[in-house]
């Protein structure tokens, strides 16, 4: 069977939010409501504002706001990597900000103890299983990097393992395999969806009120000192506000500098056979990642599929973002034809859903925040793929810096939470760059990783695109 045949009965549909648990949908917001803090976004970032205000301040009277249904985009869409990292990846992080590291490695992992936690205490199954990540060499040329990421782990307080080809092929059978890095602590598999759907559950068990279907067009100061925002059926006056709303057009426009909306796509097999299972070996259901610049991502679901994603990182001239550009048929045959290249022993398994969904991108790789209106509005973007995990402490920072109860100003005073990504040029300068920058990055890994002119300078400027 060759890729677009295991494709022909896929449907365009994201396979997560196509789950018999979704809930029914939560009412629009009508007429006029008043609010201590209103939320800004039903993904991750906004629902993790709503649940800790609650927990922090129980008297708190909290309303979060959605323009379409919880979770319906970049957190019911993403592949369910949950990681304790806050900076997309220790290396990022020590590039940036090596004084803060350690402590930066510290914060995200009691960030990731705590979200399991967090769905314990308020029972919410999201398929949760503490499995670890496998970082996997295809090329020779990948191995040094991973050696020299398992170094600086340990140097860091984490205990990975690096493994030969044979033994990554002993854990997951693949003949592209030529050595792997199991990062055993510090990520962890979950359903997407069905973590933003319980995290709503727990926000209305809190008291939190929550408004599907009332996307903010506008927000204003009143003379009484709160914010007024504004959806089509009616108005919610708050004293404080968060906003969350990733990769999609921000009411503040200062945020566009800074955020890029980057199509990824994904798909899902049909449920394998314990015979096909058998033959991968996969016994311990890690997360899988490639070494490549233009990497894979991959997994097991809880009733035995495999998603797999990424490879294809796709901007859109002036930032844009259409329903129809979540389906792109080519980005799928290629990523089904890299399928059956690292699973030959898995020919003729089928596709059921294609999908995409964009990515809130920024220069840094991890999220930035800031404050608006004197204070009163906070915010947080620029997540860059790794926000399953890092978006509970980006919550927790908007948070302080609103002055809710409970803030505390070691987390605030972090460099990392006072400084801004690069922004990103003005149109048409930003597509020319952006599309510079991937042919640099498939030439990379054609040429055994070796950085040309173009990616040699984005690192001296500390932009440093990898993937």
């Amino acid at each position: 069977m060759n890729a677009a045949a295991a494709l022909t009965d896929a449907r365009p549909a994201p396979f997560w939010l196509e789950d018999p648990a979704r809930p029914d949908p939560a009412p629009a917001l009508s007429g006029r409501r008043t609010c201590d803090l209103a939320v800004v976004g039903g993904g991750y970032s906004g629902l993790w504002a709503a649940l800790r205000a609650k927990e922090r301040a129980p008297s708190l009277d909290v309303v979060l706001v959605e323009g379409d249904r919880v979770g319906a985009a970049a957190s019911g869409r993403n592949g369910g990597f949950c990681a304790a990292s806050l900076t997309h990846g220790l290396r990022n992080g020590l590039e940036r900000w090596p004084a803060e590291t350690h402590e930066l490695e510290r914060l995200g992992w009691d960030n990731l103890r705590a979200i399991a936690e967090t769905l314990v205490r308020y029972g919410v199954d999201a398929e949760w299983e503490a499995t670890g990540e496998l970082h996997v060499a295809t090329e020779e040329w990948q191995l040094d990097g991973l050696a020299e990421d398992a170094e600086l782990a340990f140097e860091h307080g984490w205990q990975p393992m690096l493994l030969s080809a044979e033994a990554v092929r002993a854990e997951v059978d693949s003949p592209t395999y030529v050595g792997g890095l199991w990062d055993r602590e510090a990520v962890a598999m979950l359903h997407p969806a069905k973590l933003a759907w319980g995290l709503a559950s727990a926000c209305r068990s809190l008291g939190v009120r929550v408004h599907e279907d009332s996307r903010v067009t506008g927000i204003q100061s009143q003379d009484d000192g709160t914010l007024r925002l504004t959806t089509a059926r009616g108005t919610l006056d708050a004293r404080r506000v968060v906003v969350g709303t990733g990769a999609f057009p921000p009411l503040l426009k200062r945020i566009r500098r800074y955020v890029l909306p980057v199509y990824d796509y994904a798909m899902v097999t049909e449920p394998l056979s314990a015979t096909r299972l058998g033959a991968l070996g996969w016994r311990r259901r890690q997360g899988i990642g490639d070494n490549a610049n233009r990497f894979h991502y991959y997994r097991l679901t809880a009733d035995d599929r495999i998603v797999w994603g990424g490879y294809d990182a796709v901007y859109h001239f002036r930032n844009g973002l259409r329903p129809e550009l979540e389906q792109r048929p080519a980005t799928f045959t290629a990523l089904a034809r890299n399928f059956f290249t690292t699973f030959p022993q898995l020919e003729g398994l089928r596709f059921t859903h294609t999908w995409g969904g964009v990515v809130d991108t920024c220069s840094r790789f991890c999220a930035f925040f800031d404050t608006a209106f004197d204070g009163r509005l906070a915010y947080a973007a620029g997540y860059t793929g790794l926000g399953v995990g890092a978006s509970r402490f980006g919550a927790d920072v908007m948070l302080d810096l609103l002055g809710t109860p409970g803030a505390d100003p070691a987390r605030s005073g972090l460099t990392m939470v006072g400084s801004k990504p690069f922004p990103f040029p003005p149109e048409p300068f930003r597509y020319g760059a952006v599309q510079l920058t991937r042919r640099a990055i498939a030439r990379a890994d054609r040429n055994e990783g070796r950085r040309g002119p173009w990616l040699r300078a984005l690192d001296r400027a500390g932009l440093g695109f990898g993937s």
